[in-house]
């Protein structure tokens, strides 16, 4: 049964472009599917954020973290008493957005587009899922609802102030009603994608050895996971060690935001969605105490994970891997593959760019050091 305030796949605001809804799956599960069957969310297995795509294959992709937040939204939505499927596409299709070498790609191919609008890997999200995506006989994009559209806009909050223009593109046509909250399935698809990442932050982060369990028992929450596993299993080996404990820090948090959001609710009483948009805040988050050890946390990892030589001599070489392919594709659109080089020459040099920050924005890592290594490598004739 779902609560009175979740979203019903029945009562959808519908899509852009109408059409002849599933006798099998609902709106929102033929979102999901959509989203899963598109040629951005494959691109995610070779697409990384803290480390590049060739340093280890242990380490999360952009892909196996959006499996792992989809996973923790379904758990945490069935438990208010929300739509998953809902939860599950937006959680899934929140990272569609992102450049290749993660923050790095997104920061350099924000400064290469700054004279254009910039560039905001959520906004490329809705562009990718309403445009960019070309497979369907009747559409551009992927022709998702009205509220999975909005959960990918808005799940971090009404947007306001000067819009990214993919976005001001799309709701000039589409009124996601920026201005309000999301719905609690794109709220709990938010606070997942925060649980996921700091929860293999933390792994990653050992598995690289940036840092190592006896620094990271300091922490809040983290030592005390640590302290309980020791205490139930004196003896274990340390690769179940740390397993037991992150599991539990996981565990912790998840536990907090349901705590925190059923508190949050009740005090609301929202009765439909058009309550929890209109609530004035967010009604699925960390509890305060859980929010300020988190931060010592995020501190900690910017100190020894994030800001760590290793990983800033990486990230100086993405950024200069991405300022290069643009300053020659710009200075030259010809250079690009057949069909982008069209859409790029056949407008001003806003257009140019823009048509520019997409093809490279799309990009894994790999085809990214691939395709640099082609334009400036003088032994790379292909």
């Amino acid at each position: 049964m779902l609560a009175d305030f979740a979203c019903d796949p029945g009562q959808s605001r519908g899509r852009l472009h109408p059409e002849e809804e599933s006798a099998h799956r609902s709106a929102f599960q033929r979102d999901r599917d959509r989203i899963i069957h598109s040629s951005a969310f494959r691109r995610l297995k070779h697409k990384t954020q803290v480390f590049v795509e060739h340093e280890g294959d242990y380490f999360r992709t952009r892909l196996t973290h959006s499996i792992e937040v989809g996973q923790v939204a379904r758990t945490i939505s069935g438990v208010l008493g929300l739509n998953s499927d809902l939860t599950e596409a937006v959680a899934l299709a929140h990272d569609l957005g992102h450049t290749p070498f993660g923050h790095t790609g997104e920061d350099a191919l924000a400064e290469c587009m700054a004279p254009w609008g910039g560039f905001d890997h959520n906004a490329q999200a809705i562009k990718i899922v309403t445009m960019l995506e070309r497979h369907y006989a009747d559409f551009n994009g992927l022709n998702l609802t009205w509220e999975t559209l909005e959960g990918l806009a808005k799940h971090n909050g009404p947007v306001t102030g000067d819009l990214p223009l993919a976005l001001a593109d799309y709701n000039a046509r589409h009124d996601l009603e920026l201005s309000t909250y999301a719905s609690a399935e794109a709220q709990v698809a938010a606070i997942a994608d925060d649980v996921a990442y700091n929860n293999h932050d933390l792994d990653d982060g050992l598995r690289a050895g940036l840092f190592n369990e006896e620094q990271i028992r300091e922490l809040p929450i983290i030592g005390a996971c640590y302290a309980a596993v020791d205490a139930k299993y004196p003896d274990l080996d340390f690769i179940r060690r740390r397993h037991e404990a992150l599991r539990r820090v996981f565990g912790v948090m998840v536990e907090d935001v349901i705590t925190e959001s059923r508190r949050l609710i009740t005090a609301a009483d929202p009765h439909s969605v058009a309550d929890v948009r209109g609530a004035g805040r967010q009604l699925v988050r960390f509890s305060p105490d859980m929010w300020a050890d988190l931060k010592v946390i995020r501190a900690f990892f910017f100190k020894h994970m994030y800001r760590h030589w290793k990983v800033r001599r990486t990230r100086r070489k993405a950024a200069q891997i991405v300022r290069e392919m643009f300053d020659i594709f710009f200075a030259d659109p010809g250079m690009l593959p057949d069909g982008w080089q069209g859409w790029a020459m056949s407008g001003d040099e806003a257009k140019r760019a823009r048509v520019i920050a997409d093809y490279i924005a799309g990009m894994t890592d790999r085809f990214a050091l691939d395709e640099h290594r082609k334009l400036v490598d003088p032994m790379s004739l292909g």
